[in-house]
């Protein structure tokens, strides 16, 4: 019998995270830091017009671009936030759906994508899916863009340069010189910028307005949604902004797949939007401070500035797999940096947690560092 399994499935490989879950599916009441879930729930507004639009019977497709009063206060907003006209807004299937878009709007076979390593998993995996190539630029040890080591990876053959800030693993945000360095290089080598802002909100050290590629390069895409600042994992409505040939190209392949985001959530999406989320970022803030103030004294660290992961170094003479493992032995689950890099030095703590969890938990991930 021939192997009915693609050549393309098998080149995604999704065993490093899969081991952590298996070994954690043995475990009561683990303290799980390591998932990107956000503790407080959906705006009752936002959960209230969903509601009412289902009992409505707003619940059939909506036009695969999204419902219009969504992309007009999205583009309202993101022209007066940017400085500009951001070009044309679409609402996605979650930003997962819209970087699987994107990147099949974009990407032929053999064109190469650059971006930092570490890296949010799923832009290696989609590339490869494309038949792209992935170019991670090694950013350890403090996950900071360097103009000069993305340069000396862009050839003829980038097509696409990606950048994640705040990052999903590191916590990283791109300083003012470095979003300024990023589209000087998009532009200077004529490449689409594609910056992944699913984080945007989550921005706890900005002093600077200048946070955004699409500032100042207009061929930048931009990727937001409502997941993570609204507590909207499961509700899967993203927003994509950015020059209207990729757009429209975006959209077509939409049509052909998520077919639309879904209808009544979108509706609440647009009532989230006048939501006061401050409390939650506030009470972020106090967490990313609680798990630098414990882990710092045993692991060296980057000090996280956004989202809300710390990427601690594991300790000498083990990989971060080693220390995980070890970690969940003791209760505790997270990530292995292998995950996210072509390293295995590090391990991601997600602090979308309650404090005294997170107390624990950094307690204890210092006990097993010994």
């Amino acid at each position: 019998m021939s192997d009915p399994i693609s050549a393309r499935a098998k080149a995604v490989d999704a065993s490093g995270i899969r081991k952590v879950f298996d070994l954690a599916a043995k475990l009561e009441n683990p303290i799980n830091l390591s998932i990107g879930l956000p503790d407080f729930d959906v705006p009752e507004i936002a959960k209230t017009v969903a509601k009412d639009a289902i009992d409505a019977g707003f619940n059939r497709y909506t036009p695969t671009q999204g419902i219009p009063e969504l992309r007009e206060r999205l583009k309202a907003d993101l022209d007066a936030e940017m400085g500009r006209d951001v070009g044309d807004v679409f609402i996605a299937s979650g930003v997962s759906g819209a970087l699987m878009l994107a990147i099949m709007a974009l990407v032929d076979p053999g064109d190469e994508v650059v971006f930092l390593d570490p890296y949010f998993v799923m832009y290696r995996h989609l590339v490869t899916m494309a038949g792209g190539v992935s170019v991670p630029v090694d950013s350890y040890p403090d996950f900071r863009f360097d103009a000069a080591k993305i340069e000396a990876a862009i050839t003829p053959r980038t097509k696409l340069l990606i950048v994640n800030s705040p990052s999903n693993p590191t916590g990283v945000t791109m300083s003012p010189d470095e979003v300024r360095a990023a589209a000087e290089l998009a532009r200077k080598h004529d490449i689409i910028l594609l910056t992944d802002e699913i984080y945007d909100a989550f921005r706890f050290d900005d002093t600077d307005g200048l946070y955004s590629p699409a500032m100042l390069y207009d061929r930048t895409l931009i990727l937001r949604g409502f997941s993570k600042t609204h507590g909207m994992t499961g509700w899967r409505v993203a927003y994509v902004a950015g020059p209207s040939e990729i757009v429209e190209q975006m959209i077509k392949l939409q049509q052909y797949s998520y077919v639309c985001a879904p209808s009544p959530f979108q509706k609440g999406a647009l009532a989230a939007l006048d939501a006061d989320m401050s409390g939650h970022i506030t009470a972020y803030r106090r967490k990313r401070d609680i798990v630098v103030e414990a882990l710092s004294g045993t692991f060296e660290l980057a000090r996280p500035d956004g989202a809300f992961y710390a990427f601690p170094q594991a300790p000498a003479g083990l990989t971060a797999t080693d220390f995980c493992t070890a970690a969940i032995e003791k209760n505790v689950l997270t990530i292995p940096g292998n995950v996210f890099s072509g390293r295995d030095t590090h391990f991601r703590v997600s602090f979308a947690a309650p404090d005294e969890k997170l107390r624990e938990g950094c307690r204890i991930l210092c006990e097993v560092a010994g």
